[in-house]
C-alpha cells in the first residue's frame, strides 16, 4: 500500500471509532474560534461508587449478625479455624476477621436477638 492508502485506512478507523461511539451520546462544545465540535460521552462506570459503599455495609452487616448470634469467642474461633484452610478459606477469615466496628455494633446488637 502506499502511505496515503495507509493515512486514509487509519483516519476512515477513527472515524468509525467515534461514530461508534458518539451512538451512546455526545455534548457539542464550541472551540475560540467559533467551531462547533461534537465528542461523544463517556460510557457511564459499570460499578458506581453508590453500589460500593451498599455491599461494603451490606457485608458488614452480615458479620454483626454472625457475631452478634455466636457470640464473640466462638466467632473468632471459627474464623481462626478457617485461617487453617486453603487460600480461598484464608481470603475468607481476612474479610471475616472481626474488626473493632463490627465487635461495636455486635455487643449493642446483641440483646435484641438474643
Amino acid at each position: 500500500m502506499t502511505v496515503q492508502q495507509v493515512e486514509f485506512a487509519n483516519r476512515l478507523s477513527r472515524l468509525i471509532r467515534k461514530h461508534q461511539a458518539m451512538t451512546r451520546g455526545y455534548t457539542t462544545s464550541m472551540r475560540p474560534d467559533g467551531l462547533i465540535v461534537a465528542k461523544p460521552r463517556r460510557a457511564p462506570a459499570p460499578i458506581s461508587g453508590r453500589s460500593v459503599l451498599i455491599f461494603l455495609a451490606a457485608f458488614l452487616m452480615f458479620k454483626v449478625v454472625l457475631m452478634a448470634s455466636l457470640g464473640s469467642e466462638a466467632y473468632d474461633t471459627r474464623v481462626a479455624r478457617l485461617q487453617e484452610g486453603t487460600l480461598v478459606e484464608k481470603a475468607g477469615a481476612f474479610a471475616m476477621q472481626g474488626d473493632p466496628l463490627t465487635r461495636l455494633v455486635a455487643e449493642t446488637v446483641a440483646p435484641v436477638l438474643r
